[in-house]
């Protein structure tokens, strides 16, 4: 966590608040996260995984754009909120760029792509806070709510701005890179519920072959 917020505090654009969701962390942590100055304010209560968390950050946010980053996770460099807001307006919905982990460049589609596979990570987005007006993040999703939002907003077409930037480094730990049938799981519900249910059997068998393919 430290480093992340290191990473926030060295942004050469300042206009920005900040919510630490924690989700009732040691005393330790939560005695660091008193001691931070604004822009920095936190909550440390229980909740239900990391879609309760982001969606308590929507509500306490007053910003006009939203970004999520996770605790590991850090913004490329000092100069990554300043590159992205000048694309801020009123008739664009999300501005991304490309994030990176630790062996891998990770290239960011927002296209027809998504129904192949997650090509857009939350890390990587920019979103008008206007989309959460009628979007929440389900929390009956454990792993990948974040790409059923991207889904959704496809299938809206809605507008966007994509720049040739790198916006984050991105921890390979994370729940999503485990690679758990889980996730599959997941991916397949999300895919079926936003087109027909004709299309589950396809579905599944590419769920399985992706599956099996990252065990391999």
């Amino acid at each position: 966590m430290r480093k992340t917020i290191e990473s926030i505090n060295k942004q050469t654009f300042k206009n920005f608040e900040v919510w630490v969701i924690d989700g009732g962390s040691s005393q330790e942590t939560q005695s660091y996260l008193r001691n931070l100055n604004p822009p920095f304010q936190f909550l440390s209560e229980k909740d239900s995984g990391i879609y309760e968390a982001m969606n308590k950050g929507i509500y306490l946010s007053k910003a006009e754009w939203l970004y999520f980053l996770g605790s590991g996770d850090c913004l490329e460099n000092n100069l990554v909120l300043e590159r992205v807001s000048i694309y801020f307006s009123s008739s664009i919905k999300i501005v991304f760029g490309n994030i990176r982990y630790e062996h891998q460049h990770f290239e960011t589609s927002f296209s027809g792509l998504l129904w192949i596979k997650n090509s857009m990570h939350h890390q990587a987005i920019f979103y008008q806070k206007t989309i959460f007006e009628k979007y929440q993040f389900a929390t009956k999703y454990q792993i990948l709510s974040d790409y059923e939002l991207n889904l959704k907003m496809y299938l809206e077409k809605i507008p966007f701005k994509k720049i040739d930037n790198m916006i984050a480094f991105c921890e390979d730990f994370g729940i999503s890179k485990k690679k758990y049938w889980s996730l599959y799981k997941e991916e397949i519900t999300i895919k079926t519920s936003l087109s027909a249910v004709a299309l589950y059997p396809f579905f599944l068998i590419l769920g399985i072959f992706k599956f099996l393919l990252k065990k391999i």
